[in-house]
């Protein structure tokens, strides 16, 4: 017996790392869809009639014709494109849809009524097809537990890229303070607001501490800010270098939410990697654009839904003024952005508009003069390489995270449809499925 325990334990002890490993650790779950169409890489040709393999969270394979598996999960999509998972570069998750409820219950709600609110927009947003999002605006603690929560996969929800509380000076468009009486004020936080380049590095720092991934500013003004100062230029040029070097140092990129022309084009002087809403601009901006290299987010969406806001009533009498002189104007930018061939990225500013909508700028897009194939591209392609994530998202191919959506039908033909996506999955997991799949034997 003494000899049979020895030659059990010594087989146990020179028993391969791999067979050890394989008998602890389960084999990854895999996924075969079977694709009718697949926009691999938005902008190159579609693919036909193609199967891809996920293993776990990741894109295993993408090969030629219906392939099975033994013990694979089968999804047919063979009616159907499929395209890599959206991405919106300008949302804001926290806050009521409804402008005048915002209002009407501000006093009333906190950061935790927030974070549910919150919770349930990434939802909306992500069976909306969009699997990734940046969120340019919201209280740094609550935006940063929600983008961790999401990551663990516990709940539903789109990867998140937070930037926590936009940058600006005192009474600029991210002070919270503005319009709201005295004991109301002496709660909002300040320590986004910077007055002069030092104190900017400072603003900088403190967002970073507090987990943003990326930096926001406002260089202008803003329709939803309760001031009555108008679109124009609100930081000074030492203060937006002053931000964007210091980013630099922390890696982090810059977006600017600017409308004002002359904001645009300080912003774009200072090196900005984005330009977040671009409403109004002249021959220099464009100049700029091309100088730099940098990437325009138009979020048309934004000033449809404003307008109407003010139109019902929903704003006060400075926002409805800075609505309607914004009305109309970023389409136009749009236009000139496409002719003159600058970086476009695909944004909605969602929260100003309804959440798990997004899909619905496309064809404003499109109506200002993109191609479905250049819209689709800035929503994948282009947007993962302004996030600086395009190794990991963006298209379909091994090695990727599998993040895919499906609709019906061609998009490059009509690209409405992606405002009703059939198949969403997020990393390897299928969140809405249209009932298509099976196991084989």
């Amino acid at each position: 017996m003494k000899r049979l325990a020895f030659l059990a334990a010594a087989a146990l002890c020179f028993a391969s790392p791999a067979a050890t490993q394989t008998a602890a650790q389960p084999a990854e779950p895999v996924t075969v869809i079977h694709a009718g169409t697949i926009i691999a890489e938005p902008g190159r040709p579609p693919m036909r009639d193609s199967t891809i393999i996920v293993r776990g969270g990741k894109i295993a394979e993408v090969r030629a014709g219906f392939a099975d598996i033994p013990g694979a999960e089968i999804v047919d999509l063979r009616g159907s494109t499929v395209l890599p998972g959206l991405i919106d570069m300008h949302v804001h998750l926290s806050g009521l849809e409804d402008r005048l409820q915002r209002r009407l219950q501000e006093t009333q709600r906190d950061h935790e009524d927030e974070a549910f609110t919150a919770l349930l927009n990434a939802r909306k947003t992500l069976l909306a097809g969009f699997t990734t999002v940046r969120d340019l605006g919201a209280e740094p603690r609550l935006i940063t537990a929600l983008r961790d929560a999401l990551a663990s996969d516990d709940f539903a929800g789109p990867t998140v890229v937070a930037a926590g509380a936009g940058i600006s000076g005192s009474g600029g468009h991210a002070d919270r303070r503005n319009g709201l009486n005295r004991h109301a004020a002496a709660g909002a936080m300040t320590n986004n607001l910077c007055n002069g380049a030092d104190d900017c590095r400072r603003a900088v720092r403190e967002q970073i501490g507090l987990g943003a991934e990326v930096i926001k500013i406002t260089a202008t003004g803003g329709v939803l800010s309760n001031v009555a100062g108008g679109l124009g230029k609100q930081m000074m040029d030492d203060e937006m270098r002053a931000i964007v070097e210091t980013a630099r140092l922390f890696g982090r990129k810059v977006a600017a939410h600017s409308h004002g022309v002359d904001g645009i084009n300080a912003a774009l002087r200072a090196g900005v990697d984005s330009i977040e809403h671009g409403t109004f601009t002249n021959d220099e901006t464009f100049r700029l654009y091309r100088q730099t290299g940098a990437y325009y987010v138009p979020t048309l969406l934004a000033p449809a839904a404003a307008l109407a806001d003010g139109q019902r009533g929903a704003l006060t009498a400075a926002q409805f003024a800075k609505a309607r002189e914004a009305a109309g104007n970023a389409r136009l930018s749009l236009a000139r952005a496409v002719r003159e061939g600058v970086r476009i990225a695909f944004g909605t500013d969602s929260g100003v508009s309804p959440h798990g909508r997004n899909a619905e700028e496309f064809a404003l897009m499109v109506d200002a003069g993109m191609t479905p194939a250049a819209a689709i591209r800035s929503a994948t392609v282009d947007a993962a390489t302004l996030l600086g994530r395009f190794e990991t998202i963006g298209s379909i191919a091994p090695g990727k995270d599998a993040d895919i959506i499906a609709v019906e039908g061609d998009p490059l033909a009509n690209v409405r449809l992606l405002e009703n996506v059939g198949f969403v999955m997020k990393r390897g997991r299928v969140y809405k499925s249209g009932g298509r799949s099976r196991v084989t034997g």
